[in-house]
């Protein structure tokens, strides 16, 4: 028999649902670092990275947990670019799983850092690494030799004209039916039950793309079965292959035309045309040798 004995602390001291504690597919190590984190005090900016030094986590064990928090939607991360061009990334921790479109709404209430404002550990860039020699001034009399677009998976968010200002790229017009072939891809097989909900939204772009181009949800589905590995072969990071499976959309190729057919029915098979030329249609018999008259045209006999 099992005795508990309780006191509740007068200070310091955090609430937390018991569905966090006794989440079924949670580690030990994410549960800690989820509460940790929900723990510290409002307007606090330490990045989850630092959480786990503080909490003695091991950085593989870290990887992981952090990974079972985005899947399960407690933790959402987008790259942002801020004041002078550097990248940052920011992160949201939730007490409660948030789909993307939620975290997206949180985190666009959040300005980017400027110059002015002091940059917090949780999204300010890593320090660059000075380069050696001396600093020289890049060649202006040439275009690069390969455009850094072909790189890069994402697909650019802006456009911007010869002669004027960028402008932004307008929706797809399969914009949710690209949402919706996206969301039945954990339906198609276990290996993709545990695609990141903070990858939806660029998967659902790269599925625009296939759908503007003609093909169909069923032409998606079956390439990207088409690309998993063999049954046995485990999948650890699903939405990264599926990123590179719709990552270039082949042409659309129009159905080939069925080939003509002059073969009978196999009711009709052994049987023959009547060669008189008296039939007003096509009259076909069936002979016995090799006569080629139908029993109507066959002279009669004395």
């Amino acid at each position: 028999m099992i005795y508990r004995h309780f006191n509740a602390p007068s200070r310091a001291y955090s609430q937390f649902s018991h569905e966090i504690i006794r989440h079924p597919r949670l580690s030990a190590n994410a549960v800690r670092l989820l509460t940790w984190q929900l723990s510290l005090p409002r307007g606090a900016r330490e990045p989850l990275s630092r959480t786990a030094e503080r909490a003695r986590i091991g950085s593989c064990a870290f990887t992981r947990a952090k990974r079972q928090l985005m899947e399960e939607g407690f933790v959402h991360e987008r790259r942002v670019q801020g004041a002078g061009g550097h990248w940052m990334t920011q992160q949201l921790v939730s007490s409660t799983p948030l789909t993307s479109d939620e975290a997206i709404k949180l985190l666009s209430r959040t300005p980017a850092p400027t110059c002015t404002n002091r940059v917090s550990p949780q999204v300010a860039p890593s320090p660059r690494k000075p380069a050696a020699g001396q600093p020289t001034t890049p060649p202006a009399d040439r275009h690069p030799k390969k455009d850094p677009k072909e790189d890069t998976s994402i697909l650019p968010a802006e456009q911007t004209g010869e002669d004027g200002p960028a402008v932004s790229t307008p929706p797809s017009p399969r914009h949710e039916d690209a949402r919706a072939l996206v969301g039945a891809l954990p339906l198609l097989s276990p290996a993709l039950r545990r695609i990141p909900p903070a990858m939806r939204e660029e998967l659902t772009r790269l599925a625009a793309r296939w759908l503007d181009a003609g093909h169909t949800p069923t032409d998606v589905h079956e390439h990207i079965l088409r690309g998993l590995p063999g049954a046995g072969t485990p999948v650890h990071r699903p939405g990264g292959l599926v990123r590179y499976l719709l990552r270039d959309v082949p042409p659309l190729t129009p159905p080939a035309p069925p080939a003509p057919t002059n073969r009978l029915s196999a009711r009709l098979q052994g049987t023959r045309e009547c060669a008189s030329g008296t039939h007003t249609q096509p009259m076909l018999f069936r002979p016995i040798a090799d006569e080629t008259l139908c029993g109507q045209c066959v002279p009669a006999r004395p």
